[in-house]
């Protein structure tokens, strides 16, 4: 008897969990299909409206590529803002955050010389998403800072770069790459602030400050078993423990909800064959799938958002006519 009563609440608290773990497409939309090529999207809600920003070229790398950004109100129209272009240079990865004091609106991204294929980051601010200021490089040649986030505590800019050929500075890909983290009063000079050892290749790297105070990384691994990584540190933000993860991840994101739930996006491997936009239940040590967004092929690279109780994705996809194009998702998570 007893033996059955643990096992009908066993079931119950299994039951419980996963129903509280389930996730609804509420809708869904194709925001851009212009180009030849476009992805590598985020999101962001500013001056109350979503701002998303999003790469676009003739190929998913060649050979220029431009920043675009789009905005709405709501989630349900959205319309064009603005196109942004260095000449000679591929603009990839474009990341929005508003700053500490809600004034301004920062775009991160990583850009490539189209002739000597050198790598640097950059940055642009703007006050109404219309006007930017011309870019501006960050780091050293060579160094991709990722995401950029801000901690509530000291109000500072952090993020984490990596580096494809630390030592001998490019062209080619090195065996093993960095992976550092950096600190920024204003998001205009930046100083080493950690040095994340993970084996394997370490690339795309999303940081977090939670609400207790620790940061969480989520890293992508190109190397080795391909497989991701999830790291967690306390303050001073120095010494690192890592978890090694069961899938590979492609543009990895994720974003602490009012209620202290963790919720990541990113290229995944789910319920249907090949890869998709799968959005996960992330905890400092797992990760597990809730749902799988329209999409499959070259797809991912999620901005998340949560606004007025709903989860807002912009992702990339090629599974209509097998041409990369940007999305729209908003989930209700129950």
């Amino acid at each position: 008897m007893i033996a059955r009563l643990f096992f009908a609440v066993l079931c119950l608290a299994s039951a419980t969990t996963a129903r509280a773990q389930t996730a609804e497409i509420v809708a869904t939309q194709k925001l851009w299909d212009k180009s030849g090529h476009q992805g590598f999207t985020d999101i962001v809600f500013y001056q109350n409206l979503m701002y998303c920003c999003f790469r676009e070229g003739e190929t998913a790398t060649k050979p220029e590529g431009s920043i675009h950004l789009m905005l709405s109100s709501s989630g349900n129209t959205w319309v064009d803002q603005i196109t942004l272009k260095e000449p000679g240079c591929d603009l990839r990865d474009p990341k929005l955050m508003v700053t500490p004091d809600g004034k301004r609106l920062y775009l991160l991204c990583a850009g490539i010389d189209t002739a000597t294929q050198a790598r640097q980051s950059r940055y642009a601010t703007s006050t109404d998403g219309k006007v930017w200021t011309p870019f501006q490089k960050l780091l050293a040649k060579g160094d991709t800072l990722w995401r950029v986030t801000v901690n509530p505590a000291d109000k500072r800019f952090y993020g984490v770069s990596y580096n494809i050929h630390p030592n001998s500075g490019g062209p080619g890909a090195e065996k093993e790459y960095s992976l550092k983290g950096y600190a920024s009063e204003d998001g205009s000079v930046w100083q080493l602030a950690s040095v994340l050892n993970v084996p394997g290749q370490p690339t795309e790297t999303t940081l977090r400050f939670l609400k207790d105070g620790s940061a969480l990384a989520l890293v992508n691994r190109e190397g080795g078993n391909r497989l991701g990584a999830i790291g967690l540190v306390k303050a001073p933000y120095r010494e690192w423990t890592w978890t090694p993860l069961r899938q590979p991840l492609g543009g990895p994101n994720f974003i602490e909800l009012p209620d202290g739930r963790l919720i990541a996006g990113s290229r995944g491997f789910g319920a249907q064959p090949g890869p998709h936009m799968v959005i996960y239940k992330l905890t400092p040590t797992t990760l597990e799938p809730l749902i799988e967004l329209p999409s499959s092929g070259d797809c991912s690279y999620p901005g998340l958002l949560w606004h007025d109780d709903f989860l807002h994705v912009t992702y990339y996809s090629s599974h209509e006519g097998g041409k990369a194009a940007v999305y729209y998702a908003k989930v209700k998570l129950k």
